[in-house]
């Protein structure tokens, strides 16, 4: 294995050079790859993770035919796709052979965003209008063209909705406006689309495209209703526009039923363009526009040549020929819904098993785990999603979580993903969710707000808490200290905040009362013990210093002068060290004035019940944030 750097100096340098905004998956404690092969990858001990996360490494990580194309390319030629050569006539002939007769023009790029960035160049020309339809929760691309119509991006950051941009309801039949109750949701979501059609034109505006993946994966996986996107096409194209289906993430087989996933909604269905990348090269950078004639010409006519040094690139098509090949030979269109049907039926099992699972949705090996905490109200679990798959990271299955909420768990692996495989996963999966639902008991009900916010028992010798993430376990504080516990809204989620490790608190549900935070132990005997800092007569109740995790530990030392700092502390005090969130007997994020003896319940409850505090608590925690600045 070839390591240039420790685990510790790259993510030093990492932190040095690399721009902030560009995250890692597991942020608080990243995985460090170093190999991969087929389904599985390696990090610097050597240790194998089943990987759930890559769709990019469509036929498997390093496929050998795959590896072996770019070889002997590479050795070869490899120069500007402006000069003649075979590969890129090859690979287009062979490329569109899977597709509709209509959609047989191609460009070639190096990317998703650049192909969906074409797209849109390409619906605006062919008859000179512009404003775009996307659906709410989309995602198609980094560039700024695609941060306008990404709501997935736009409505995070500080960027507003441009006047040429309209969304429309996400097709989603469990959380959506229209569920699967409804008589014909197709319909329903469809006539958004055509309403937002009327009112533009009312607004003297024309829709240029509509844009939607064919399955939307960072929305959570969302499957639209049979016939939604016949009966949009039909209305876009009516009003003069185009249909924009992007392939990016969920193209060459990845149903299992069709090669494309646009074609899973009927045969009757054909969009006037289609993106592609991510799968397409393997992990090579490969992405693709195709169109038809009558559009393609229509984009020649501005008199604007289009050419893209290295897309199309002899080295990249050697590498689409073989991905193709290995796709082929190794039906790996028919391993995605044999294996997905496999997995979705072991996952449909583990619902009726688990509460926290709402919802298992997909096709092939395309699948959505939606998390919630009240299966009637639907609501999302979004800090427990978030902890699975740090637990399933320990357990060395690679997953990770997205939606609106964060709270859906996506499973997009390899195609040559197995049975075995999928029964090693939710064999994990239960393992998992089975203490995880033990643990929290009654919080994944809604939290009652007519209880104490805070639980206070008093004794001589010790002060006691009941432990906010154990029910009927009581943990003890410092001797002769006044304690606290945050319950309610605030307990939801700061015991399942990501990284914490849940399974040490577990180990001692019934023991937990016997133990003194003073005597320093190995690993905390209590979630709060590693989640919460107790600040006490000036002095810190070393539970945090003796934390397992080793953010917790490095995070305490940097947020004692920043957030308590001044020489101020209290009586009773807590300080979130994963997220910065206090409650009274802090100095940041309170009121100025402190609560006098025995007024911390009202104080909290007072604090908790701020719009801006409800509002943001679960979006911080996804975001890992440290700052107690943020209210």
């Amino acid at each position: 294995m070839c390591e240039l750097y420790s685990k510790e100096a790259t993510l030093a340098l990492r932190g040095k050079h690399i721009g902030p905004s560009c995250t890692v998956f597991f942020a608080e404690d990243p995985v460090k790859i170093v190999r991969a092969g087929r389904q599985y990858m390696f990090d610097e001990r050597g240790r194998r993770y089943l990987d759930c996360i890559n769709n990019v490494a469509h036929v498997g990580h390093c496929h050998p035919e795959v590896v072996e194309a770019a070889q002997k390319q590479m050795a070869l030629l490899n120069t500007n796709s402006r000069f003649l050569h075979d590969n890129i006539v090859a690979y287009a002939q062979r490329l569109v052979a899977t597709l509709p007769p209509q959609l047989c023009v191609c460009y070639f790029t190096n990317s998703g965003s650049e192909a969906n960035d074409l797209a849109l160049r390409l619906a605006r020309r062919f008859r000179g209008r512009h404003d775009v339809i996307t659906l709410e929760h989309a995602y198609h691309g980094h560039l700024s063209s695609l941060i306008e119509i990404s709501p997935y991006k736009f409505q995070k950051g500080k960027d507003d909705q441009k006047e040429f941009v309209h969304v429309a309801p996400a097709p989603d039949t469990y959380r959506g406006k229209f569920r699967e109750d409804h008589a014909d949701p197709a319909s329903a979501y469809a006539a958004e689309v055509q309403g937002i059609i009327e009112d533009a034109h009312r607004r003297g505006r024309k829709i240029a495209a509509f844009i939607a993946e064919s399955m939307q994966s960072c929305g959570g996986q969302i499957i639209p209703p049979a016939d939604y996107f016949r009966r949009v096409a039909e209305h876009i194209r009516g009003a003069g526009g185009v249909f924009i289906a992007d392939e990016v993430q969920v193209g060459f087989g990845r149903s299992g039923r069709h090669f494309w996933g646009f074609q899973v909604h009927g045969e009757d269905f054909i969009p006037d363009i289609v993106t592609m990348g991510k799968p397409m090269g393997n992990g090579h950078p490969l992405a693709c526009v195709v169109t038809t004639r009558e559009i393609a010409e229509a984009f020649h006519g501005s008199g604007m040549e289009y050419f893209n040094t290295f897309g199309g690139n002899p080295v990249s098509c050697a590498v689409g020929l073989a991905v193709l090949d290995v796709i082929e030979k190794e039906d790996l269109q028919g391993n995605a819904i044999r294996v997905g049907n496999y997995l979705t039926e072991l996952l449909n099992k583990q619902k009726a098993k688990h509460t926290l699972i709402g919802d298992i949705r997909g096709i092939g090996l395309f699948i959505g785990i939606d998390l919630v905490r009240d299966r009637e109200r639907r609501t999302p679990a979004t800090a427990e999603a978030q902890h699975v798959t740090y637990k399933m990271k320990e357990k060395q299955v690679l997953l990770s979580a997205d939606g609106p909420h964060r709270n859906v768990l996506k499973i997009k692996p390899p195609m040559c993903f197995t049975r075995e495989d999928a029964e090693f996963l939710v064999e994990q999966l239960d393992g998992v969710l089975t203490v995880l639902e033990e643990s929290i008991g009654t919080q994944t009900e809604p939290a009652n707000s007519s209880e104490n916010t805070l639980h206070r028992t008093k004794s001589l010798g010790r002060a006691a808490s009941k432990c906010p993430a154990l029910p009927g376990c009581e943990m003890n504080l410092h001797r002769g200290s006044r304690a606290g516990a945050v319950q309610g809204q605030m307990a939801q989620f700061l015991p399942l905040a990501s990284g914490l490790p849940l399974s040490s608190a577990l180990r001692c549900e019934k023991g937990c009362g016997s133990h003194r935070h003073s005597a320093g132990p190995p690993e905390p005997c209590c979630i709060i013990c590693c989640c919460l800092r107790r600040r006490t007569k000036g002095r810190s109740v070393p539970s945090a210093a003796h934390c397992a995790h080793p953010a917790q530990r490095k995070s305490a030392l940097q947020t004692e002068n920043t957030a308590v700092g001044g020489g101020q502390t209290r009586r009773t005090g807590w300080l979130c060290l994963r997220t910065g969130l206090a409650a009274p007997g802090s100095r940041s994020g309170l009121p100025e004035q402190l609560p006098k003896p025995g007024t911390e319940s009202r104080a909290l409850k007072s604090f908790l019940q701020k719009p801006e505090f409800m509002g943001n608590l679960p979006l911080q925690l996804a975001k890992g944030t440290h700052t107690l600045r943020k209210f």
